[in-house]
């Protein structure tokens, strides 16, 4: 267990995924992608034909490098997030969080808030001193979600995602966490 907090609704609990989850992680990635579209890059059509072996190895986690974090209750899974530190030796100071998603009728507890907390902790132990995101311009909620985490606008790239014949832009957002440590955030 990585963090347990109490809502309206119940304890949360947030823990680091693994291989174990894959079923149960292949229904909440698909119903995210079902029910807000626009707000990730995968394709649900894609994602829905995936093996097994595909969502427990996408729960295979390197230490360092990558993790998902789940947020559930006893009856299951309720909202997922990742982060994913740069590869590149000369960018291996930065991560990106992806995939956060909450379901609907969990939504307005914090629990993505949470989450990405998980993500700034992981991200401390790794020295990553930047964790950055997209999110489409149009999905205030997400944006206030975020801007109430610390992240702060630096660009917005155009056109990002295309889906039913319409482009949406990504608004791009980074989280210093030098300087959240120099203040003692």
């Amino acid at each position: 267990m990585i963090r347990s907090f109490a809502t309206a609704r119940g304890e949360i609990h947030i823990r680091e995924a693994n291989p174990a989850d894959a079923i149960q992680f292949r229904e909440l990635r698909l119903s995210a992608l079902q029910d807000s579209p626009i707000a990730f890059t995968s394709d649900y059509q894609k994602n829905l034909n995936q093996p097994l072996k595909y969502w427990e190895d996408t729960l295979t986690t390197q230490a360092d490098e990558s993790t998902i974090f789940l947020a559930e209750r006893e009856n299951g899974l309720i909202g997922m997030t990742g982060i994913a530190r740069s590869n590149s030796p000369k960018t291996r100071h930065g991560a990106w969080i992806w995939g956060v998603y909450v379901k609907p009728e969990w939504r307005g507890l914090h629990i993505a808030e949470e989450m990405i907390t998980c993500c700034f902790a992981w991200s401390r132990t790794r020295k990553i001193v930047l964790a950055k995101l997209g999110v489409v311009v149009i999905n205030r909620p997400a944006i206030r979600c975020y801007e109430r985490c610390g992240f702060k606008a630096y660009g917005t790239e155009p056109r990002a995602v295309f889906y039913e014949g319409t482009y949406y832009d990504e608004l791009l957002m980074y989280y210093s966490l030098e300087e959240a440590n120099a203040n003692g955030s």
